[in-house]
């Protein structure tokens, strides 16, 4: 399985693909998609740079699922509002291609990483050199990226282990009443 990770940002969206097969992980790409070239002031010129990068990726690299990084209030709402539209042009990207898309959060990366949720860039960076046997430190935004990707690597496995052995279905029984679930 070929899994694309994508770390949104306005001005670089890291991507990184990897393939799993079992434990095993092996890496086939890596990189940011850059919205230097726009003009600061021109949101939408931007939020179509990171749409159309996302999709020129998955054209070149036909990635079976992807995984993306849930977005946080940051100390500046203005930050995580402009944050949100560059996640939400990459999320479309990966919609309007027909890729299911898995949503995690930093922590729950940096865990299944490194793991503790407290980890820093630098930390990341070498952990996923490690597991993908990688020549040299990706790029901060690739890193986490490639994390994404390792994350949904392990959570699709213990995913796929859990439904081997049981159907999930609905529970019609466990519904809400007084703003109680029981």
């Amino acid at each position: 399985m070929r899994i694309l990770g994508i770390d949104p940002g306005l001005q670089r969206t890291g991507f990184g693909l990897i393939e799993f097969e079992g434990p095993r992980l092996a890496y086939v790409a890596s990189g940011t998609i850059s919205t230097a070239e726009a003009p600061r002031g021109d949101l939408p010129r931007r939020l179509c740079i990171i749409f159309e990068g996302v999709r020129e990726v998955m054209q070149t690299y036909a990635p079976d699922c992807a995984a993306a990084e849930i977005v946080f209030v940051n100390v500046n709402p203005q930050s995580t509002l402009l944050l949100g539209q560059a996640r939400g042009a990459a999320l479309a990207a990966l919609v309007a291609g027909g890729l299911p898309v898995a949503e995690y959060t930093a922590l729950q990366m940096k865990k299944a990483v490194v793991g503790h949720g407290l980890a820093n860039k630098s930390q990341v960076q070498e952990m996923v050199k490690r597991l993908l046997r990688l020549p040299g430190l990706p790029g901060k935004d690739a890193a986490d990226a490639l994390g994404l990707a390792i994350s949904h690597a392990h959570a699709a496995a213990a995913l796929a282990a859990v439904g081997a052995q049981t159907t999930l279905a609905r529970r019609a029984h466990a519904l809400y009443r007084k703003g109680r679930a029981y």
